[in-house]
């Protein structure tokens, strides 16, 4: 029977080693991988490296590390796990890999650059456990979440559900503005709320129920009205937007203000049983200008407090605008900048619209003028309803 040492010698015979000041050297041109364990790891590791404990390699490696032809440095701590990690993806098709003479230690004690990674405590791991098991978020991803900051404009119909959705996805910070109080109507579909709290301002109903859900959640409450003497301060410092309300001269302010702030908004609207959804990314697709240069007259758009919506309607379109945002903060797949999804609840059918820039609209065409950030209640519908 073979001994430990006779594999460890057999795996070296197959792979490359390097030493460290090679790989330092060259750090660009390789993919580091670090296949120490999770208290090793938190203690410093080589900058940008990728973590895949060695017991975990051979199942999670691919999804890690999808492009098998870019080089590959592994280290462990002293050089022993890492020849055994070397092998397996040599084994796996790997076509480049290296093992790290002397591991970390000797990393260290060459004096080239390491840093304490950030981490996370081992309960977010469980909490989140299920996102780290995706190749395209990971502890990478999920942190950049926790660092993420999302505003909501309403904590309606819309902002409910969306709400809840990027608190229980772990973004780190949702600011929510609504200055209306919880009513016993807005239950049917408001589901941040509960008949103890009718009476309640809705931005703390909303904060106690986010909070209880996610003890890693700041919520920044505004209990004001939404105008142009305020969007700018409100808006400054959020990544994304996501636009609950359901009247066109906040719209309008909200596209502007957005624009001037480089703020991409993902805009939700519900009419009866049917509900949209389409991204707004300044400069890079169209904006609610280009969608919809002008308000129709007040009749054709009646708010929800007027025409009626189906209860369950607004959960599925805000669960969307939860998706986009996440898909914005982590540059995920292909949010819907420059389409309009639309969705029909009594047929159960969605349809995709193409949407294009104006080169003359008057926000952001070739042609515009400076932005101008004003009140536009003169158009139609001179209140904010939240959905």
């Amino acid at each position: 029977m073979p001994s430990p040492r006779d594999l460890l010698n057999a795996a070296k015979a197959e792979i490359r080693e390097i030493d460290p000041h090679e790989v330092a050297e060259h750090l660009g041109d390789y993919t580091v991988l670090d296949v120490r364990e999770p208290d090793e790891y938190e203690q410093g590791a080589v900058p940008g490296a990728v973590h895949i404990p060695r017991g975990q390699l051979e199942f999670s490696v691919e999804g890690r590390l999808p492009d098998k032809s870019v080089p590959v440095a592994i280290y462990c701590a002293g050089g022993t796990r890492s020849a055994f990690a070397a092998k397996t993806l040599q084994d796996l098709g790997y076509v480049d890999v290296v093992s790290i003479v002397g591991g970390f230690n000797k990393w260290k004690d060459e004096g080239l650059t390491w840093q304490a990674p950030r981490t996370m405590s081992a309960e977010q791991r469980i909490r989140y456990g299920r996102h780290l098991l995706l190749p395209e978020v990971g502890e990478k991803g999920q942190l950049k979440l926790l660092d993420a900051k999302v505003l909501l404009l309403g904590a309606g119909g819309l902002g409910s559900p969306a709400a809840l959705y990027l608190a229980a996805a772990g973004v780190g910070t949702l600011g929510i503005i609504d200055m209306d109080v919880v009513d016993s109507s807005n239950l049917q579909r408001q589901i941040l709320h509960n008949l103890d709290r009718v009476g309640m301002r809705k931005v703390e109903s909303a904060k106690m129920t986010l909070t209880a859900m996610n003890p890693d959640l700041v919520v920044n409450t505004y209990d004001t009205r939404l105008g142009a003497d305020n969007i700018l301060d409100i808006i400054d410092g959020y990544d994304v937007i996501v636009d609950g309300t359901d009247n066109f001269p906040t719209r309008y302010l909200v596209n502007d203000a957005a624009l001037l702030k480089n703020i991409p908004v993902v805009h939700g609207s519900i009419f009866r049983f049917e509900g949209q959804v389409t991204v707004f990314a300044p400069y890079v697709g169209p904006c609610y200008r280009c969608m919809i240069p002008e308000p129709p007259p007040a009749e054709l758009a009646p708010s929800c407090a007027e025409a009626g919506v189906l209860g369950v309607l607004p959960g599925i379109v805000g669960s969307i605008q939860a998706i986009e945002a996440i898909k914005i903060l982590l540059d995920l797949g292909e949010p819907l900048i420059g389409r309009l999804l639309t969705y029909d609840a009594l047929d159960q059918s969605f349809r995709t619209f193409k949407v294009r820039r104006d080169p003359e609209c008057p926000a952001c065409g070739e042609h515009a003028g400076p932005l101008r950030i004003a009140e536009y209640d003169d158009l139609c519908m001179p209140h904010a309803v939240m959905a």
